[in-house]
């Protein structure tokens, strides 16, 4: 292997560490506009959670409802360990 090879191999590892590292740590929310101009919302499980502007505004504004409805359900809510 030339000695170019190995030095950008050196150089592509450590930058591969570099990103690893600035990845949220598990549980972490994160936020990004999505490529259609959609807002993603990353850490709530697998994939993230993508909705446009109008649908994040109308489900926050009956934010409290979603809670109120949250504790009358209790007993029939699963939670995710």
């Amino acid at each position: 292997m030339s000695e170019d090879l190995k030095a950008e191999l050196e150089r592509l590892k450590a930058e591969n560490e570099a990103l690893k590292k600035s990845k949220p740590a598990k549980g972490t929310l994160s936020m990004k506009v999505s490529e259609k101009g959609a807002l993603s919302v990353y850490g709530m499980g697998r994939f993230p959670v993508t909705l446009y502007k109008e649908q994040w505004l109308k489900l926050l504004g009956i934010s409290d409802e979603i809670q109120q409805f949250i504790k009358d359900n209790d007993g029939r809510l699963k939670t995710k360990d």
